[in-house]
C-alpha cells in the first residue's frame, strides 16, 4: 500500500486547498462574508433611508450606513463560518466555503470576523449615530449567539427566529437618518421577518439531504412537505399584507401600495402553484421549490425599490 505525504495527500484532497497567493487569500477571506448575502441585506436598506430622509438622504450618511453595514453583515456571516464549519464540510451546497476547503483557519476567521465588527460597529458610532451602532452589534451577537449557536441546529423554527437578524438593516438605514426609531421601519421589518422564512424554506426543500446530513432541523426535513408548503402559504399571505400596511403607517403616495398589491399578487400566486403542483402529486425537485426561491429574491428587491422611489414622487 502506497503511503502518501502530507502534501501528496491535500493535492488529492477535494476539501483541502490551501491558498498559495495574496490574491486567492483575500478572495477567501471575501467569501468568508458571503457577498451575496449581503447584497440583500443592502438592498432593503438604502430604500429605507430614502423613506426616512422623504426623498434624498444625505450623501455622505448614507455611504457610512451602507459602507459599514457592509462590514456588519460580513462580520456575521464571517463568525457564522466559524461556528458552522463542521456541518458545511456535510453539505453540497456550503462545501466550497473557505473553511470547509481550509482554505482559511478557523482562527483567522474569528478573528476576522471579530474584528470586521468592531470596526462596523465603532464606524457607524462616529458617522452617524449611536442608535444605529447599537442596532448593528445588536444584529450580529443575535445572528451568531442565538441563531447560529443556539436554533439553527435545536429546532424547526430557527429560521423563524433567527431571521430577526436579517430584519435589523431596516431599523439601522432608518436609525442612521432619522437618530429614532418609527412605525415605518417597523412594518418594514416586519415584510423582512415574514418574507424569511418561506423563502428559506423552499431553498432547503431544494438541499433536504444536505441538511439532514448535517442534523440540521430545518422544517423541510422534520415535517412533511405539505406542512412546509401550508406554512411558507400562511408566511407569504402575511408578508404581502403587512407590505400594504406601510402605505397609510407612512403616508406613502399611490405609487407604493399599486406596486406593493402587484408584486403581492405574484408573489402568492407563485406559491399558491406550489401547492396545487403538491396536489397533483407532484414531489420533491418536482415540486420546483426554487421557482417561489428566486421569485422571492425578486419580490423584495423590487418591492424595496418601490420605497425608495415613492418619497421622490411625493
Amino acid at each position: 500500500m502506497t503511503v502518501l505525504t502530507n502534501r501528496q495527500a491535500t493535492a488529492r484532497s477535494p476539501q483541502v486547498e490551501a491558498p498559495r497567493s495574496i490574491g486567492m487569500i483575500v478572495k477567501a477571506y471575501i467569501a468568508l462574508t458571503k457577498p451575496r448575502i449581503i447584497e440583500l441585506l443592502l438592498i432593503t436598506t438604502l430604500p429605507v433611508m430614502f423613506l426616512a430622509a422623504g426623498g434624498l438622504p444625505p450623501l455622505w450618511t448614507s455611504v457610512a450606513v451602507m459602507v459599514f453595514g457592509t462590514l456588519s453583515a460580513g462580520s456575521a456571516n464571517a463568525l457564522n463560518c466559524y461556528v458552522d464549519r463542521d456541518i458545511d464540510q456535510k453539505m453540497r451546497r456550503t462545501r466550497r466555503r473557505p473553511l470547509a476547503r481550509h482554505q482559511v483557519s478557523p482562527r483567522g476567521a474569528l478573528i476576522f470576523g471579530i474584528v470586521l465588527g468592531i470596526v462596523s460597529t465603532a464606524g457607524l458610532w462616529v458617522t452617524t449615530n449611536w442608535l444605529a451602532a447599537v442596532l448593528s452589534l445588536a444584529a450580529i451577537l443575535f445572528y451568531v449567539l442565538v441563531y447560529s449557536m443556539i436554533l439553527k441546529r435545536r429546532t424547526a423554527q430557527n429560521i423563524v427566529w433567527g431571521g430577526i437578524a436579517g430584519c435589523m438593516p431596516v431599523m439601522i438605514g432608518w436609525a442612521g437618518i432619522t437618530e429614532r426609531l418609527d412605525w415605518a421601519p417597523l412594518v418594514l421589518f416586519g415584510v423582512v421577518f415574514f418574507w424569511t422564512p418561506p423563502h428559506t424554506w423552499t431553498l432547503a426543500m431544494r438541499y433536504k439531504e444536505d441538511y439532514a446530513a448535517a442534523k440540521v432541523p430545518m422544517l423541510p426535513v422534520v415535517a412533511t412537505e405539505r406542512r412546509v408548503v401550508l406554512e411558507s402559504i400562511a408566511y407569504t399571505w402575511a408578508t404581502v399584507l403587512c407590505s400594504l400596511a406601510l402605505w397609510p403607517v407612512a403616508g406613502t403616495t399611490l405609487f407604493y401600495p399599486v406596486v406593493a398589491a402587484v408584486l403581492g399578487v405574484m408573489c402568492l400566486w407563485e406559491v399558491h402553484r406550489l401547492l396545487a403542483r403538491l396536489n397533483a402529486g407532484k414531489t420533491g425537485v418536482d415540486l420546483r421549490p426554487m421557482r417561489f426561491f428566486h421569485w422571492s429574491n425578486a419580490y423584495l428587491a423590487l418591492l424595496f425599490l418601490a420605497v425608495a422611489i415613492d418619497p421622490l414622487l411625493a
